[in-house]
């Protein structure tokens, strides 16, 4: 397969790139942020959903970048801990006054990483190396009550 390379200047776009970052594994000692160039990076093993189900199931180092960020915060983790892997689980965009918003990088054991950015401008880009992993990230079927309700919430 070819190495794939995403931007993204909207919220659909952000979603698209989020997919393919699902279950990422992310060494704290390989995210960055640049208060200077107003740029956060980061270095991800992100599992290769484009891969056959008949295919061994694989990740691929993917190099991932944010620009125009104003501001960093984490939540529930700890910068110093270098060596801890986590689990990144969605990337979102909540729209502020217009073009500025908040990114979040979403990961699991409510853990976050929120970037004020200016305007949304993300890139994604697989840089060669893959291979092979034990098993397929598997995620529980949602609960249809807790559908119900947030389907509800929704419409309220």
């Amino acid at each position: 397969m070819d190495l794939l390379k995403l931007v993204a200047f909207d919220e659909e776009d952000l979603a698209v790139l989020s997919a393919h970052l699902q279950d990422a594994a992310v060494r704290v000692e390989d995210v960055a942020y640049l208060p200077k160039e107003g740029r956060f990076a980061l270095c991800a093993r992100r599992f290769d959903w484009e891969s056959d189900l008949g295919e061994a199931p694989r990740r691929r180092l993917t190099g991932i970048h944010f620009e125009r960020v104003q501001n960093v915060r984490c939540k529930n983790m700890d910068p110093r801990r270098k060596e801890e892997v986590l689990n990144l689980l969605a990337v979102t965009f909540e729209p502020g006054a217009a073009p500025a918003g908040c990114v979040t990088l979403i990961f699991s054991e409510d853990r976050a990483i929120r970037l004020d950015v200016e305007c949304l401008e993300a890139q994604m880009k697989d840089m060669g190396p893959v291979w092979e992993v034990e098993s397929r990230p598997e995620h529980a079927a949602p609960d249809p009550l807790v559908l119900d309700a947030v389907s509800r919430e929704g419409r309220g």
